[in-house]
């Protein structure tokens, strides 16, 4: 099973290597992918130097991370992903950036390979196919961070409304890809 997923994900080399200390691979990881965590901390932080800060921090996470990588859970880029919009959110949440994120949805984040990635276009489907309002209360939890509560403030309906969008939302996105059984 490993070894089809190293298949299907080239980067998962280049972690190997980087977990046997080679330097030259994290290069290759960080060159290979740091437009896209860029643009995806900028998402979130809106600014720049910020986002820098945040970019460098976390190719130091996966350098130091990567013997921990199991390429089963997932593609490297998605791992690398989740780190950054972890650390963009507590960065965002933290004094010194005050919370003034736009809409920052799913579909405006570009990315040369996830455009061939045929999990790209699952997602990207799966996202399309959602009411509004479910993808709206998923954009607010996943790129801006917010609580539920948070997110009822924002939007103005009750914690429960809210709650429920995120349960059916997570439902139908699950059922989607292929995660579930059932489509809420």
């Amino acid at each position: 099973m490993e070894q089809a997923v190293a298949a299907a994900d080239p980067d998962v080399d280049l972690v190997r290597a980087m977990a046997a200390g080679n330097q030259n691979a994290l290069a290759e990881l960080y060159e290979r992918h740091a437009d896209l965590m860029l643009g995806l901390a900028l998402r979130i932080v809106r600014n720049r130097r910020e986002a820098e800060d945040l970019l460098h921090d976390v190719f130091l996470e996966a350098w130091r991370a990567a013997k921990d990588f199991d390429p089963n859970r997932g593609r490297v880029r998605t791992w690398l992903a989740i780190r950054m919009r972890s650390r963009a959110l507590d960065l965002q949440k933290s004094a010194r950036v005050s919370r003034n994120a736009g809409d920052s949805g799913l579909d405006r984040l570009e990315d040369q390979e996830a455009r061939t990635s045929p999990d790209h276009g699952k997602v990207r489907a799966a996202l399309g196919g959602l009411p509004a309002d479910q993808r709206q209360a998923i954009e607010l939890a996943y790129f801006e961070g917010l609580s539920c509560s948070e997110i009822s403030e924002r939007i103005s309906v009750p914690i429960g409304t809210v709650k429920s969008r995120l349960a059916a939302a997570m439902s139908k996105l699950r059922t989607t890809l292929g995660y579930g059984k059932e489509a809420a």
